[in-house]
């Protein structure tokens, strides 16, 4: 696909929808731009955006609009993190999720301390305190313009009205029915849902519509907590009262890590991925040797970057986890004299053994999207329920899902996750703790302006995707719609010596064979490993990119004109 030149022409809301790639010549501030994982994110950005809400604005109205839209995984029952760019200051928001109070250490083993089959995946035991709705609200009462309750109206509306059910999201939908039968009440509220058709959500609204009135306080202490509790007592979960009360989203300071001429600006813990990516891309500046003349995804490129991941996955193992509960050594772990070492021990001609590959200090669903508005504010955020419809809880009378993040806690150490991730004591469940993430929304700011916002979802993939869309843009001078449209593989570790390729392009069959002759097993995961949703500035211009992997949508938005907001577009075609 052939990236559109806006200036020909002014697009509206009605021709954008279908874009998954745009660009613009013209002189880069003067245009917005979102590059959402659904059309209903990015028409609600676009329409909050003309009607002159900031990037903050337009991020909380994307994010309540997808609780609707793309409920396998955007959500308020489910938390995240929010990485902002304001005024030419840059600000982390955590608003992960907690682990119940009543929730203990060894709570998803057996007497024989084996760890009982998905039972911190299903069901209402699965769920942690959700956080979306708070760090909604606190990024408003810091940074938002337009009035809270404005922000709820579109996926209010979207709703009660019903919006369109893609093909892709009836075939998550059909999986899950299957996956859930009988352990929760996910068919009450989803079996309906037909690919093509109005799908509307009265209990939703109604829920969308309390909180739109008394902001985060009917969440966590009025008439959907409520609901949340009794939801809980009817299954046996451990959200309580007292949790939701307790909860808070936390402002802390971002990690920020001088790369080439920029600075990324990522997350910190709770989020393993901002130290990992930081990482990713120090250890490959160390070894550019290894990489002069390297083919993109050739065997010796995915061998390297395997060799690289290997070191980043043993870190994150040992020493990530909820800062408020463990030591997370950061400062030491991007460190240049620990960076160099690891960066020593790489063996660029064969695979290092697994099993000497340790710790190096001494001692897949999710969403993302991206906004930058017409001032330069950025907002690239990431959150989830963890799995494709979280837990497969629907908290009846609300209309919402919540999430099954305490799978991401380290259930017993050494046991992998759902996404085969380890983990060890600084990941093990503590009451209130928040889980550790593998979530990376980003910036890349070079001279005190933002370059590039990205993110994806992605579980443990994340962040490996995230770095290559990055070596696509930087090294291989790739624009913003091939690099993230190129070919992407993972490999963490364990299981051992394995590399996952994607059925969306799988690397070639030359490549493939090359591997396997060097010793690596090849995994074709039955998804596709990420969602990028990214845009890029630059002197020449701005992009925006959905990835075509999903069914993203983005768009660049001139300058409003005083006159014209512009109407939202339902699901079924007409305004409101």
């Amino acid at each position: 696909m052939q990236p559109l030149r806006l200036g020909l022409f002014s697009c509206g809301l009605a021709c954008a929808l279908p874009l998954m790639s745009v660009f613009a010549s013209e002189p880069s501030a003067e245009y917005a731009a979102v590059a959402s994982p659904d059309r209903y994110g990015a028409s609600t950005a676009q329409q909050i955006l003309h009607q002159g809400g900031n990037a903050v604005d337009a991020a909380i109205a994307t994010a309540f609009t997808l609780a609707v839209s793309y409920p396998e995984a955007g959500n308020i029952g489910g938390g995240g993190f929010m990485i902002i760019w304001f005024e030419g200051e840059p600000y982390y928001l955590d608003y992960r999720e907690t682990a119940p109070l009543a929730a203990s250490r060894d709570m998803y083993l057996d007497d024989d301390r084996q760890v009982i089959d998905n039972l911190s995946l299903l069901g209402h035991l699965a769920s942690g305190v959700p956080g979306t709705v708070m760090g909604m609200w606190q990024a408003h009462q810091r940074f938002g313009s337009l009035p809270w309750a404005d922000l709820l109206q579109p996926a209010i509306e979207l709703a009660e009205q019903g919006f369109v059910v893609p093909d892709n999201l009836q075939q998550y939908g059909g999986s899950a029915l299957e996956r859930y039968q009988d352990k929760t009440n996910f068919a009450d509220y989803f079996a309906d849902m037909s690919a093509r058709q109005l799908f509307q959500q009265p209990e939703l609204a109604a829920t969308l519509r309390r909180i739109a009135e008394q902001g985060a306080d009917d969440f966590y202490l009025g008439t959907t907590a409520e609901l949340i509790v009794a939801e809980m007592q009817r299954g046996a979960g451990l959200i309580s009262t007292e949790d939701l009360a307790r909860y808070q989203a936390i402002w802390r300071e971002p990690l920020i890590f001088p790369w080439r001429d920029y600075h990324l600006i990522t997350v910190a813990p709770p989020s393993s991925g901002g130290i990992a990516l930081s990482q990713l891309l120090s250890l490959k500046q160390h070894r550019q040797q290894d990489f002069a003349g390297v083919s993109h995804n050739s065997m010796q490129y995915v061998h390297l970057l395997a060799e690289i991941s290997k070191r980043v996955f043993a870190d994150r193992a040992d020493y990530l986890g909820d800062p408020a509960f463990t030591q997370v050594p950061q400062q030491q772990l991007l460190a240049p004299d620990y960076l160099a070492q690891r960066a020593r021990e790489i063996n660029p001609k064969a695979i290092s053994p697994t099993e000497q590959v340790k710790p190096g200090l001494e001692s897949p669903q999710t969403t993302h999207f991206s906004i930058v508005d017409h001032a330069g504010n950025a907002v690239s955020n990431t959150y989830t329920l963890n799995l494709d419809f979280g837990s497969g809880v629907v908290v009846t009378g609300a209309g919402f899902l919540l999430n099954n993040e305490m799978d991401d806690f380290a259930i017993k150490p050494g046991v992998p996750n759902a996404f085969g991730v380890v983990g060890g004591d600084a990941n093990a469940i503590e009451p209130g703790k928040r889980m550790l993430s593998s979530m990376t929304p980003s910036l890349l700011v070079q001279d005190n302006k933002v370059r590039l916002v990205i993110g994806t979802p992605g579980g443990s993939t994340i962040f490996t995707s995230v770095f290559q869309v990055i070596n696509n843009l930087y090294d291989f001078g790739m624009s913003l719609e091939d690099a993230v449209a190129a070919p992407r593989f993972h490999h963490q570790l364990l299981p051992k010596d394995q590399i996952a390729i994607e059925p969306y392009q799988p690397l070639s069959d030359d490549v493939q064979q090359q591997l396997t002759a060097m010793g690596y097993r090849l995994n074709l995961q039955r998804w596709s490993l990420g969602d990028i949703q990214a845009i890029q500035r630059t002197t020449d211009g701005t992009a925006a990119v959905a990835d075509p992997r999903g069914r993203g949508v983005a768009i660049l938005i001139e300058p409003a004109k005083p006159a014209q907001t512009g109407p939202f577009v339902s699901a079924a075609g007409s305004t409101m």
